[in-house]
């Protein structure tokens, strides 16, 4: 595939607009590209809006597969005006694709693509098989990975990479996320006299103290280290003269293998019941998503290989490894996989994502292409 084609394709995707959700159209265009190539592949709808999409090439003759995976969804954009470009134009200035999506994760998704794309151009048809798992909703609770795994399309995989934004970094580990909702109910009231009713805001004072120190004693992970955890959300009330009946807040928590989300959850309900003790106080416990964090030892066998390929890809011998607390569909498709070897590779930085003037540089996008291209040819030729 000529330069000019990659360029191509990075921008067709950039310029489909599946600010979360319509990604549809993201797996239409993906389904003509590979229908171009002769490549086996499915979209696999939810409805008119939504969609998976699936890819595989390879002979099967090694019983092996190989993972590719990436996510067609991206976030919103607040303000288009706060941009430099069309957050949708792909504009290119020197070395950089602007756009929503471009690092996280266009920029990976198009790689992926014509990494496989390429890979049957050149006649390099591995062995095994490499199959593309691409997903709608990772940036709204995963929903795509989830019905995937349901599936059994990540039961059987070897290993995996994910082209989420690295800047050719080796990340091996991430933690997972624990997204929860604490509903206090109250009784309403007057506000001229408070005493009659039962505050439903100011019940929920306990739990905020408590969650600042909730995990100070939670063990450090030896990849992941500590345990961050948020309440980011607050609402309740609807009259400023009447005592609400009812509030709520959300929170955030990153839990790692050495405190795992079973074990986040049964502090976090331990504490509700402690509160729930306390005359007046009606406080209810709910999930809102449940991901378990992702670690590969990174002198694992998987890792050191992909670390050797990046090498390559990249034309340098020093390739970095490292972790991330964000997560990834990984922590859905390791549910019936738990062994799996998980490594995110793709152009660009990781600060990046969701930032206004988002940006992929074209050096990193060509460089993770050559590299996922090594990562497939030699995975079932070298000792993995």
């Amino acid at each position: 595939m000529d330069k000019n084609k990659k360029i191509e394709i990075l921008k067709d995707l950039i310029q489909i607009n599946s600010v979360n959700a319509h990604e549809i159209k993201v797996a239409e265009y993906l389904h003509k590209l590979f229908d171009e190539y002769h490549i086996k592949n499915e979209i696999l709808p939810l409805n008119d809006d939504r969609a998976n999409f699936i890819a595989e090439i390879g002979t099967g003759e090694d019983p092996r597969i190989l993972g590719f995976s990436g996510h067609m969804d991206t976030v919103a954009v607040p303000d288009p005006k706060d941009w430099k470009y069309d957050p949708f134009s792909a504009h290119i200035e020197g070395e950089k694709v602007y756009g929503r999506g471009s690092a996280d994760m266009k920029g990976g998704l198009a790689a992926q693509a014509i990494a496989l794309i390429e890979l049957v151009e050149e006649n390099k048809i591995p062995v095994g098989k490499i199959r593309w798992l691409v997903t709608y909703g990772e940036e709204n609770g995963a929903p795509g990975s989830e019905v995937l795994t349901d599936q059994g399309y990540s039961k059987d995989l070897t290993a995996l990479v994910i082209s989420e934004p690295t800047s050719g970094k080796i990340i091996y580990a991430h933690s997972g996320f624990l997204n929860y909702r604490i509903e206090s109910y109250g009784v309403a009231a007057h506000s001229s006299e408070p005493s009659r009713g039962v505050n439903a805001i100011s019940n929920l004072i306990p739990f905020l103290n408590a969650e600042a120190h909730l995990f100070d004693d939670a063990p450090d992970d030896p990849l992941l280290g500590k345990v961050p955890h948020s309440i980011t959300i607050i609402e309740g009330g609807k009259q400023i003269n009447s005592i609400p009946n009812y509030a709520e807040l959300r929170g955030n928590i990153r839990p790692t293998k050495a405190f795992s989300n079973e074990e986040v959850i049964s502090r976090l309900k331990q504490e509700i019941k402690k509160i729930n003790d306390i005359p007046d106080h009606n406080l209810k416990f709910k999930i809102i998503n449940d991901f378990v964090p992702v670690e590969t030892d990174p002198k694992s066998d998987f890792v050191q290989f992909v670390k050797n390929m990046t090498a390559k890809g990249f034309n340098t011998d020093k390739v970095e490894l490292g972790i991330i607390k964000g997560g990834t569909d990984a922590s859905l498709f390791i549910k019936t996989n738990p062994d799996l070897p998980v490594v995110i590779l793709g152009p660009n930085e990781w600060d990046l994502a969701h930032q206004t003037d988002e940006y992929t540089t074209l050096s990193s996008f060509n460089n993770v292409i050559d590299s996922l291209k090594l990562i497939g040819e030699n995975f079932f030729t070298d000792t993995i």
